[in-house]
């Protein structure tokens, strides 16, 4: 919450009055009723709301790492299964062969956002990354005995009970995944 509360800052200040940024009127009201709302807005964003429950399994399909290097592994291998529940929260877990090759795991909770009246949705999730040990260990931040956390977040599209999503794998890779609703 503080990392979006410190985006919805930093995007206000941009759109102040000459006045505010000049310093002119009340600064600190200012800052309460930014502080405020964006509050609020964290609020709205990790609020329950009413979904279908469904299970999901997906796998990927392509994968492009941003800075390719001839060891780097685009086949990951991804089966994953989740479940959505009815305040459309889900968790999940995944194995897939990591960038250079080696089996690993994801353990995560999160939140899927539809966009109403579209196919279109947005997952964030967040969780335990494992399987990235001995000399792969640097290769992710804060890997600590092999579990580092992560978060994920993706784009997707469905069509009835099948979907696909872009996932984005920090400043590794993307992948694409595709998925059906059990």
């Amino acid at each position: 919450m503080l990392r979006l509360t410190a985006c919805s800052l930093v995007l206000a200040v941009f759109s102040l009055p000459s006045g505010v940024q000049a310093g002119e009127t009340d600064n600190a009201g200012w800052l309460a009723s930014t502080w405020q709302s964006s509050v609020e807005l964290a609020e709205q964003l990790v609020a329950p709301v009413e979904a279908e429950p469904y299970w999901y399994v997906q796998t990927s399909v392509y994968t492009r790492h941003w800075s390719p290097e001839p060891d780097h592994n685009n086949n990951q291998d991804l089966i994953g299964l989740e479940r959505h529940r009815a305040d459309s929260y889900l968790w999940g877990a995944s194995t897939f062969r990591h960038s250079f090759g080696v089996r690993s795991t994801y353990v995560y909770g999160g939140k899927r956002y539809d966009f109403a009246g579209t196919p279109f949705h947005a997952k964030l999730t967040a969780g335990l990354l494992h399987g990235y040990r001995n000399e792969y260990r640097d290769k992710i931040p804060l890997n600590r005995f092999g579990i580092a956390p992560a978060i994920i977040p993706s784009l997707g599209v469905n069509y009835g009970r099948v979907g696909a999503d872009f996932v984005i794998l920090g400043t590794a890779a993307g992948m694409i995944n595709v998925g059906v609703r059990l």
